[in-house]
C-alpha cells in the first residue's frame, strides 16, 4: 500500500474513532444546576443529576451508589458557596470538580457564612452557563464551539427572563415588596429586584435550623407589624412551624420552588419555568390585584 493510501486510511480511522468516542460523563449535584448544564452540554455529554427533583439540597445524604457515580465521572459540577458541604469529604477524592458559582459576587450572612442560593438571580445563572461551557470546552475541545454557542443562546434566554421579572415586579407597590420566608434563600433575588427579605421562620440559610420559642414569638410579632399577606416557603419544607406561624398570624402560605425543580410533569421542570412560576406566585400574593 502506498504512503498516500496509508495516510488516507489513518485519517479515516481517526475520524471514525472520533465519531464513536464515548461522550463525557458528567454529574451535576442539584436538579437546577443539572438543567443548566444540560442546556450547555446538549447531546455531547452524558449527564447524571445527584439530587432528585422535589428534594431539599440541604438534607441530601449520598448513598454508596451516589459515591460510585461521582467516582466514575469525568467532571462533577457543584453549585458551590457551601451548598454541598455534606459532600465535601467525597468530592475531595473526585478528579475534576467545577464550582459553577465561581466568579459570582457572594452575599455573606452576619455569622460569616455565605449565602449559596445564587440561582435565584438569573444573572448568576448566566455565570453558571459560562463556567460550564469553559469546563466542558477544556475537557472536550472538539465540541468547544458547540458548548460556547449553547451557553450564549441560554444567556439570551436568561436576559429575557430577567427583563420579564422586572416587569412583573412593577405590579407590586414598592412598600409591599416584603418577603417573609421559611429560610433565608431569597437574598440574591431580593437584591436584584428590590425586595426586602424581612424575616425567616427557620433561622439561617438552611432548612435544618429550628428557632427558639423567643425567636418564634419575635417572628410572629414582625409578621403582624409588617402586615404581610403571605409567607413564602420552599415546596420541600415540611416543618410544622410553617403552619403554626400561618395559623397564629392569619397569613397564608405560598409554596415556591426554591432548591429543586419539580418532576417533568410538574409546574417547574426547568430553571426558566421555576423562576416564572415563583415570580408569578409572589406577584399574585403581593401585587395590587
Amino acid at each position: 500500500m502506498s504512503f498516500k493510501a496509508l495516510l488516507e486510511a489513518a485519517i479515516s480511522l481517526a475520524l471514525t474513532l472520533a465519531g464513536t468516542a464515548a461522550p463525557l460523563q458528567a454529574v451535576a449535584t442539584t436538579s437546577i444546576l443539572g438543567d443548566v448544564v444540560q442546556q450547555v452540554a446538549g447531546e455531547d455529554v452524558e449527564l447524571s443529576v445527584l439530587f432528585p427533583p422535589d428534594s431539599d439540597p440541604h438534607t441530601f445524604e449520598p448513598t454508596p451508589q451516589d459515591v460510585a457515580l461521582l467516582s466514575r465521572a469525568d467532571v462533577v459540577f457543584v453549585c458551590g458557596a457551601g451548598l454541598e458541604a455534606t459532600l465535601e469529604p467525597i468530592l475531595s477524592s473526585v478528579g475534576d470538580v467545577v464550582e459553577a458559582s465561581w466568579g459570582v459576587e457572594l452575599r455573606v450572612f452576619e455569622d460569616g457564612r455565605v449565602d449559596p442560593h445564587v440561582w435565584l438571580d438569573p444573572n448568576n445563572v448566566a455565570v453558571w452557563a459560562d463556567n460550564v461551557a469553559a469546563a466542558l470546552a477544556k475537557l472536550d475541545p472538539c465540541h468547544a464551539d458547540d458548548y460556547r454557542g449553547r451557553a450564549a443562546a441560554y444567556r439570551r434566554k436568561l436576559e429575557e427572563l430577567d427583563a420579564w421579572i422586572r416587569r412583573e415586579v412593577e405590579k407590586i407597590p414598592e412598600e409591599g415588596r416584603i418577603l417573609v420566608v421559611d429560610h433565608l434563600a431569597f437574598g440574591y433575588f431580593a437584591a436584584r429586584y428590590g425586595f426586602r427579605q424581612a424575616a425567616a421562620i427557620l433561622p439561617g440559610f438552611s432548612t435544618l435550623a429550628e428557632p427558639s420559642a423567643q425567636e418564634l414569638a419575635e417572628l410572629e410579632g414582625t409578621i403582624r407589624k409588617l402586615s404581610v399577606p403571605a409567607i413564602f416557603v420552599s415546596h420541600t419544607t415540611s416543618s410544622p412551624l410553617v403552619e403554626q406561624v400561618a395559623h397564629d398570624t392569619g397569613v397564608r402560605v405560598v409554596r415556591l420552588y426554591v432548591g429543586a425543580l419539580s418532576r417533568p410533569d410538574g409546574p417547574a421542570p426547568t430553571y426558566l419555568e421555576l423562576m416564572r412560576y415563583d415570580v408569578s406566585a409572589i406577584v399574585a400574593a403581593l401585587g395590587k390585584g
